[in-house]
Formats: structure tokens, C-alpha cells, sequence
């Protein structure tokens, strides 16, 4: 179970990242090496076709992916991301977007996760991209 502290730094991540909370990226859930994410998009999420932009997509799911990496490194470390993919799925159309994170694998050095993002939409839940992330422990 994750303790008070390790959590607490987590959310921080959230606090200070000025551009997520622009955007509008809530934290719903942090757990060991999982963190769980969500977006109500509005007109300006929007691209050109009047879709969810691809922008959107990867930053929520390279910070949801950040977060549960956290979790899964020392209290006196933390990770950046130095690489990372994403596959678009499916257009994404949704009333809610919601994004889970967690870790593959935490190593000294490096930890691989992978964040999935799913589109709400009337009660119907799809996956719209995935995206696998590779951070560098760093220490603080």
C-alpha cells in the first residue's frame, strides 16, 4: 500500500504542472505504480475536424504515465520523461476522457510504462490511444 508521503508527492506532480492543469487533467486515483486520470474536453480540446486534438491525447497520457512512475521510485527521486510512443486508435470523441497509467517495469535508471486513454461517451467506454513512456529516475 502506498504510504501518505509517497502519494502526497505525487499529487504535487499535478500542482506544479501548469500546462496539465491548463488543459484541464484531473487526478482521480494514485495507487503503487497505477495513477488514473481524467478530462472533461471542451471546445478548445478540440483540432480542426472538431475531434479531440492528438495534443491532448499525449500529454494526458505522458503525465498519467509520469505520475505512476513516481510512485514506483524513491522518495528522494523523481522521473522525467525521455522517450515516448503513442498509437491513436480510434477518433476521439468523448464527453469525459479518462487515462490509466501504470508501470511495466522500475528500474534504477529507467522506468517503462504505459498509459492507456479511453473516451466516455453516452455511458460507452473505448479505447482511443496507448501510449508506452520511458522515464529517467533522477534524484531531487
Amino acid at each position: 500500500m502506498m504510504d501518505k508521503i509517497r502519494e502526497s508527492r505525487v499529487r504535487r506532480i499535478f500542482d506544479n504542472a501548469n500546462f496539465v492543469r491548463d488543459l484541464g487533467i484531473e487526478l482521480a486515483l494514485v495507487e503503487d505504480e497505477f495513477c488514473e486520470t481524467f478530462l472533461t474536453p471542451t471546445g478548445r480540446h478540440a483540432q480542426q475536424h472538431g475531434l479531440i486534438h492528438a495534443g491532448v491525447l499525449a500529454t494526458m497520457a505522458d503525465h498519467t504515465a509520469g505520475c505512476a512512475a513516481r510512485s514506483a521510485v524513491g522518495l528522494e527521486q523523481d522521473v522525467i520523461t525521455v522517450e515516448f510512443k503513442i498509437n491513436f486508435l480510434r477518433p476521439a470523441i468523448a464527453d469525459r476522457l479518462r487515462c490509466r497509467g501504470r508501470v511495466l517495469r522500475a528500474g534504477r535508471m529507467l522506468v517503462i510504462c504505459e498509459a492507456e486513454v479511453f473516451a466516455e461517451k453516452d455511458s460507452e467506454e473505448k479505447l482511443v490511444s496507448k501510449a508506452t513512456v520511458t522515464l529517467a529516475v533522477r534524484e531531487t
